[in-house]
Order: structure tokens, then C-alpha cells, then sequence
């Protein structure tokens, strides 16, 4: 079956307008109230990086700050990821299910499936970690150009199985798909013959949600310094996590459609509410 773009765009912003209501609780439960508490938590860690980056822009030192920065707080970066993943599998859930799921049922739903979809991200975040470690060794040694290519292929490398592994998620949330290789290997499956046309769908979308998200931030941006300095810290924050809940309905809108697209709706299954 042919991707069409539109077709999963507008059932995107079908799905998103015919479920605004929990899509507004678990967004901002699970995606803005987290950003907002991490930006609060560390945005004067936050702002000292921007600035000692501007001072000194070498990427090695810039990586190297990063690095220690995020090396202390990791086990917190972990909570608030693990947390967001069962609000993905949930939401993805909830705009799936025609049976018209509660909050709850759909959150109960991500918490059963959350060790699956961890073992799957981590199957794949294995793959892409050799992916990226063969042009770092075959650069090591040999001459510039020969490194130059081999990432350059190491790059569209990544992006093929990035497009070809994007369903994963939609299918353990919404096929019920508890083993890992399963839903990898379904994925597979329903992207093959799709690639190109995925990629340039979500590249668009990017793009758009990029702009979007950059206009809007620099002109709160503007508005809030004039109005102090702790009311802007408290409203950068608060626009950031708006528009990082934003990015994740739009994102998981699209991830829905476009599996309900490749793999129709008769892959969908009711949640139990006895589960």
C-alpha cells in the first residue's frame, strides 16, 4: 500500500480534534508538567551551558560541559523519560482505540506495555550505536575523505532504519505487541515500499513544527523580558513545556495515522477494561 501524505495528515488532525479532551490531560500530565518542573529545576544549570557555550564555542568543550551536566542528573533525565513513555504508549491508546477508552484505562494500558516498548527502543538504540561506531572506527583509521563518505553513508544508513523501524511504537501501544522483535519486525513490514515517502512526511513535519515552534518562543520570548527576570525564567519555562507538549500530540497524531493507514483499522485492538 502507498503512503498517501495528506490522507494520514488529515486523519492526524481528525484524531486530534475528536479526542482534545484527553488529549489535554494526559499532555499535560505527562509532557508539560515534566518539562516545566525540569526547566524550573535546572534552568540556571541551563542558562550558564548557553552562555559558556557562546563564550567558548568549541564543540569538544561544549560536549564535554554537556556531558557532566547530564552525567549528574541522569537517573532524573531516566524517571521523566520512563514516565513519558507511558504517557506515548497511553495517548497513542487513546487515539486508536474506537471503543473510546478512559484516562485511566489507557495509562493502565501503558504501564503493562512499558517493559515491552523499553526492550524494543533498546534493541534499536543497539543498532544505531554500532550504526554510528563503524564510520568512527573505519575514520580512525584511514584518511579524512574516506571518513567524510563512510558517515555520510553511516547517515542515510540511520535514516532508512529510522523510517523503516518509525511504527514500532503504534504497534506495541496499539496492536497489543508485547514482544520486542515482533513489533520490530511488523514495523518492518508495514513501512516496506514507504520509505522515501515517510521520510519526506515527517521531514515536512519537522520543518513546520520547527518554525512554528521558533516564532512563538521568540516572541514570548520578547514579551517576557520585559517583564523581569523571575517572570521570564518561570514563563520561558512554562512556553517551553507547551511546545513540548505540542510536539508530542502532534507527533503521536501522526504516528497513529499513519499506522492506521499502513495497517488499517482492523489491526487495532479494544483495550479490556478487566485488564
Amino acid at each position: 500500500m502507498k503512503f498517501d501524505m495528506s490522507a494520514a495528515w488529515n486523519e492526524a488532525t481528525r484524531l486530534m480534534a475528536a479526542n482534545r479532551d484527553v488529549l489535554l490531560i494526559v499532555a499535560g500530565v505527562f509532557f508539560f508538567l515534566p518539562y516545566v518542573a525540569f526547566m524550573l529545576i535546572f534552568m540556571n544549570e541551563l542558562t550558564a551551558l548557553e552562555a559558556a557555550q557562546a563564550a567558548n564555542p568549541d564543540p569538544a568543550a561544549i560536549s564535554a560541559a554537556m556531558m557532566g551536566f547530564y552525567g549528574e542528573i541522569w537517573w532524573m533525565v531516566l524517571i521523566m523519560a520512563l514516565f513519558q513513555a507511558v504517557g506515548m504508549i497511553g495517548l497513542l491508546a487513546l487515539l486508536s482505540d474506537r471503543s473510546r477508552p478512559t484516562v485511566g484505562e489507557a495509562l493502565k494500558l501503558g504501564l503493562k506495555l512499558l517493559l515491552p516498548y523499553i526492550g524494543a527502543q533498546l534493541l534499536l538504540s543497539c543498532l544505531f550505536g554500532l550504526l554510528l561506531l563503524v564510520p568512527i572506527a573505519i575514520g580512525a583509521g584511514s584518511s579524512q575523505a574516506t571518513g567524510v563518505l563512510v558517515g555520510i553513508v553511516a547517515l542515510f544508513a540511520f535514516i532508512y532504519l529510522f523510517t523503516r523501524f518509525l511504527l514500532v511504537s503504534p504497534v506495541v501501544a496499539i496492536e497489543r505487541v508485547a514482544n520486542p522483535l515482533t513489533a520490530i519486525g511488523r514495523s518492518w513490514r508495514l513501512t516496506k515500499g514507504n520509505t522515501l515517502r515517510l521520510f519526506l512526511f515527517l521531514l515536512m513535519l519537522l520543518i513546520a513544527v520547527t518554525v512554528v515552534a521558533i516564532v512563538i518562543s521568540l516572541v514570548l520570548g520578547l514579551i517576557l523580558a520585559l517583564a523581569g527576570a523571575e517572570i521570564a525564567l518561570i514563563g520561558n519555562a512554562l512556553v517551553s513545556g507547551l511546545i513540548n507538549a505540542i510536539f508530542y500530540v502532534i507527533f503521536l497524531a501522526v504516528l497513529a495515522a499513519i499506522h492506521r493507514q499502513l495497517a488499517g483499522p482492523s489491526a487495532e485492538v479494544a483495550i479490556d477494561p478487566a485488564d
